[in-house]
């Protein structure tokens, strides 16, 4: 079993286009009034809600592939909250570790670009999901998982940072841990992001070229490898894009291809692969410890099947990630 920490996220997608007012009043009834007050051709936007988050769509990867999986998050009671549980309870993500919060659930609006890549405005002051306490950590447990996941803004937003990171060491004692950074430049600045802390108690950090860019620009992708193995990290994952992934274990290295499918859009893909990852991994027995029988062409197998993972997810819309049915299929180039 794997337990995920972390974030839920209501991904919120734009939709602008401008109304005809005069049909709309038509359709509403010659006598109906309501809304008069604008002109024909008025500029309307509406978002059409998501439930995601990158520790949450881990989660429901992992249970999707059929992993078991427990998802530790704050989820609102509002009806985000409730998109939430709904979302992660049809995965087959067991919630019994989660919290139920009174606070607000944090909104994501997204927009694409031509490639389907997704740039994020966040609406996240007060939220439910940073004020993790060590006591509510401690009720949760790891329940006998034999993997922590956890990263994102879960280890860089106050006020619960530390009693997450705290929990994360505590749970490297007995299980193993994974830290994906995925990087939100607008919510938290570099120095938040302390992976070389992080990889003290981390064996797996897996994060994406871009954040890998943010957090130490201009440096040698090999050196920056290096000096994380260094500081204890055994296996270090950086992922492409369409270019597939490099695969670091203790300073060896190979390189993984993508599928090609044809994208709808990359939300998601990130968190997929992770997924896809501790999944291979879990099926070779090799979690539990400190990665000590992994070895590179082991690790690069899944990546490769990881990069599978991901690249079914952006063949359709959102946060989607396949289930285990799914990968005998043939991909759609």
């Amino acid at each position: 079993m794997i337990s995920v920490l972390g974030e839920c996220v209501a991904d919120a997608f734009a939709d602008r286009r401008t109304r005809d007012r005069t049909g709309d009043q038509a359709a509403r009834g010659a006598g109906d009034q309501a809304g008069a007050g604008g002109s024909a051709g008025d500029p309307e936007l509406s978002l059409r809600v998501l439930p995601g988050g990158g520790p949450a769509n881990t989660a429901v990867a992992l249970a999707r592939l059929g992993t078991p999986t427990r998802f530790l998050g704050r989820i609102s009671r509002d009806v985000f909250g409730e998109l939430f549980r709904d979302r992660l309870a049809a995965s087959g993500v067991d919630l019994s570790g989660c919290v139920d919060a009174a606070e607000p659930s944090t909104l994501a609006v997204a927009s694409l670009d031509a490639r389907g890549q997704a740039a994020y405005s966040f609406h996240a002051e007060g939220a439910a999901d940073w004020r993790w306490t060590p006591g509510e950590l401690a009720a949760a447990g790891l329940g006998g998982s034999s993997c922590l996941h956890t990263g994102s803004l879960a280890l860089v937003r106050e006020p619960g940072r530390e009693a997450v990171e705290r929990f994360a060491a505590e749970a490297a004692a007995r299980a193993t841990v994974s830290i994906d950074p995925n990087v939100r430049p607008s919510l938290a600045p570099r120095e938040a992001y302390d992976v070389p802390r992080w990889c003290a108690l981390a064996d797996i950090i897996k994060l994406s070229e871009d954040d890998l860019a943010f957090l130490v620009p201009g440096e040698p992708v090999a050196e920056v490898c290096d000096a994380w193995h260094e500081a204890g990290a055994r296996l270090v994952v950086v992922t492409r894009g369409a270019t597939g992934a490099l695969v670091s274990l203790d300073g060896s290295r190979a390189e993984v291809a993508a599928p090609r499918v044809r994208v709808v859009d990359t939300v998601g893909a990130g968190d997929a692969f992770t997924a896809g990852l501790l999944h291979r991994l879990g099926e070779r027995g090799l979690l539990g410890g400190r990665l000590d029988r992994l070895d590179l062409a082991t690790a690069a197998e899944a990546a490769s099947f990881a990069a599978r993972v991901a690249a079914l997810t952006c063949a359709v819309a959102g946060a989607n990630p396949p289930w285990a049915y799914q990968l005998a299929e043939p991909a759609t180039s």
